[in-house]
């Protein structure tokens, strides 16, 4: 199963935020972090899929996918969770 604390650290590492903001389940991303781009997002989503082996489908990007760091936390659990 996956931690939160690798959802977070790989989050932290794309946006090389080191110690100014502190990431919690409830931190907003999208339209708050200004490093959380377009860009940072497409990142994001190859990084997760390659480091927890899961699929993202096109339907499951979405503005709220990405709000906060406890929906991209979710979004990838579950997608393990639906592949076991």
């Amino acid at each position: 199963m996956v931690e939160f604390d690798e959802v977070r650290q790989l989050v932290n590492e794309i946006l090389q935020l080191g110690d100014r903001i502190k990431l919690e389940p409830d931190t907003p991303l999208l339209g708050s972090i200004p490093e959380f781009d377009s860009m940072a997002v497409i990142t994001l989503i190859h990084a997760l899929e390659q480091q927890f082996d899961i699929q993202i489908a096109d339907d499951e990007i979405s503005a709220e996918t990405f709000e906060t760091l406890g929906k991209v936390y979710e979004l990838v659990r579950n997608k393990i969770m639906a592949a076991n």
